[in-house]
């Protein structure tokens, strides 16, 4: 049973959505759902682009062949091997053993490697331009945005640009696929939190390849995870461009693990203070509940982090250890931060942090707070002058 979505007179969507699959890549939590986008012009020439997770091909085969209605598919264009995006390329060519699979050196090297296919390849280079008639299709590499052999395809006669990743979130498709049918708040934070935790390493590549998209007129973005944009074009482009920045709005995430509650009464106690000095978005995570997919898409969107742990066994409060990994791992820049701790015996949590802090080149406080155990009336003064001096930075 499928019901096919048309997007222009040639243009179709054939994507899919994923109510199923708990965690994407094994890690990331999807509470929402995920949609796997893929798009058939028919033309002169038919073209898919990207195809989707294997488990769902049946109901994928399905679409095209209710768009393509007896006719051949000539063009598999490949924008990008992930898994998800490519885990049906094998089948596509069963069922379609002439069609011809368009991608750059490194898609094809990758194909061979993931598929053992090696036929009926055709490579493109950066610029190049596939006629399907009426539609011609300009190739523009991306490389590591986020894998080395992403590409997007621009559509010059409909000024449609099939993105690839870029400019995707989690969250499936609830009945319609351009945002114009959709409650777009519902994917905003999904945006960012796909970015964050997905292409968050990748600053500098996303901004080469928003330059070099710069010039073209883009009328729809297709990309190949939650809904087509049509009428939130310049909002989608922005969120990228300010998160591959690493700008952020005024605020502060405040993460913290606590064993007995003596750090966690630290950071409710700095969140109080943060709200006396005005700063407008405070946000408050428990590593041990809080989810590191929305810890992370919460650093990403708020220019101040503060990070309070424990000492245990003389390190860092494991699940305080693992977003550091996370956080070195993206190479976020340009936070204000800040750092407390707590311990009985022997303190080394706040040194950890503040090496930390300088090893990102953030803008470090230099007040931090390590807490003997409950902590006198002292501590309770340093706490609310680090709340005051970060306010102090991040205003300025």
């Amino acid at each position: 049973m499928s019901r096919i979505k048309k997007l222009t007179d040639d243009i179709y969507f054939v994507g899919v959505n994923d109510r199923h699959t708990h965690l994407f890549e094994n890690m990331i939590p999807l509470p929402y759902g995920i949609s796997y986008n893929a798009y058939i012009i028919t033309d002169e020439k038919t073209a898919l682009i990207d195809t989707v997770e294997i488990s769902f091909s049946e109901q994928f085969i399905e679409n095209i062949l209710l768009v393509l209605n007896g006719k051949p598919l000539d063009y598999l264009i490949v924008n990008h091997m992930e898994p998800d995006h490519s885990g049906s390329i094998k089948m596509i060519q069963r069922i379609f053993p002439k069609v011809q699979i368009i991608g750059n050196s490194k898609t094809i090297g990758m194909i061979d490697g993931f598929f053992g296919l090696t036929e009926n390849m055709y490579e493109v280079k950066d610029g190049d331009i596939l006629s399907l008639g009426k539609h011609q299709l300009q190739f523009y590499l991306t490389p590591m945005v986020h894998w080395p052999e992403t590409m997007m395809t621009y559509d010059t006669t409909t000024c449609t640009l099939f993105s690839g990743d870029a400019f995707g979130s989690f969250r499936a498709l609830d009945g319609g696929v351009l945002d114009s049918e959709l409650n777009t708040e519902l994917y905003w934070d999904e945006m960012r939190r796909y970015y964050a935790n997905i292409v968050g390493k990748y600053g500098v590549p996303v901004q080469k390849a928003l330059q070099k998209l710069s010039g073209i007129d883009l009328q729809m973005i297709c990309s190949t995870h939650g809904p087509v944009w049509t009428d939130n074009i310049a909002d989608t482009v922005a969120i990228y461009n300010k998160l591959s920045k690493y700008e952020a709005d005024r605020g502060v995430v405040i993460a913290y693990g606590s064993m007995y509650g003596n750090t966690e009464k630290m950071a409710e106690l700095f969140a109080s203070y943060l709200v006396d000095y005005g700063m407008p978005n405070v946000l408050v995570h428990n590593l041990s509940k809080s989810d590191p997919s929305e810890v992370l898409r919460d650093i990403f969107k708020y220019k101040g982090l503060v990070l309070g742990s424990p000492t245990y066994s003389n390190e860092l409060y494991p699940k305080v250890n693992e977003l550091l990994a996370k956080l070195k791992t993206r190479a976020i820049k340009n936070r204000v931060f800040g750092c407390f701790g707590s311990f009985t015996w022997a303190g080394n949590s706040v040194n950890m942090l503040k090496e930390f802090g300088a090893e990102m080149q953030w803008d470090c406080c230099q007040v931090s707070i390590d807490q003997k155990m409950a902590g006198t009336k002292n501590n309770n003064t340093e706490i609310e002058a680090l709340a005051k001096e970060l306010c102090s930075k991040i205003r300025e």
